[in-house]
């Protein structure tokens, strides 16, 4: 069984709660920072987005694996949905979460995954999430012994307040595409709460 490598930062203030079915915002990425006296910063273009890769066939996901983030783990639980209509939050903090309500990783449509961004002891398993790239690799590995390979087209955030369900959700007839999601934005000390959700969207390429 493979291990998810911890990671060495500091952890928020408290416990990621996870509340995916809320939740908007913009972008992540801030302009360069100056120094005083300093030119623009040249910003690298982001790499050429591949092909959508054909839908695969109908397999639970195994395992995960985020290169960029140093993340390569096999804890997976199922998810389902809370009385209120949203996604359940997993229940161990170091463990990947599958909306099996939905498609698997892979398949036609928008899979699903969600996980923990920290615990009361330290990062969990979705913790740097947020830092994803365009073209950055995610891999899922399925129990039919394949893997479906994704790559990074964007990374968003969305307050929990203004969450597109629609746009997160929706199904797709043509293409297989891959959701991850974490908390985000700022802690409420009040409520126990992150403010906002962390949303990576990626396509199937291989």
């Amino acid at each position: 069984m493979k291990a998810h490598r911890t990671r060495s930062k500091g952890s928020r203030r408290s416990a990621g709660t996870l509340a995916a079915g809320m939740g908007v915002a913009g972008l992540l990425m801030g302009g360069a920072t100056l120094e005083p006296g300093a030119g623009p910063t040249a910003v690298p273009e982001p790499p050429p987005m591949l092909e959508y890769a054909s839908p695969m066939a109908p397999a639970r996901p195994v395992s995960l694996e985020i290169p960029a983030l140093g993340l390569d783990t096999s804890r997976f639980v199922r998810l389902g949905l809370t009385d209120g209509g949203q996604l359940a939050a997993p229940g161990p903090w170091q463990a990947v979460g599958w909306w099996s309500g939905g498609p698997a990783p892979g398949q036609m449509g928008a899979a699903v995954l969600a996980g923990h961004v920290d615990s009361r002891t330290g990062p969990a398993v979705f913790f740097g999430l947020e830092s994803l790239q365009r073209g950055h690799r995610i891999r899922v590995g399925r129990a039919d012994g394949t893997t479906a390979d994704f790559a990074v087209e964007r990374v968003e955030s969305h307050a929990k307040n203004d969450f597109p369900t629609q746009r997160v959700y929706a199904p797709s007839r043509e293409r297989a595409e891959l959701r991850l999601i974490t908390c985000g934005g700022a802690f409420d000390t009040t409520t126990g709460h992150y403010t906002a959700n962390i949303v990576v969207y990626a396509r199937l390429i291989g």
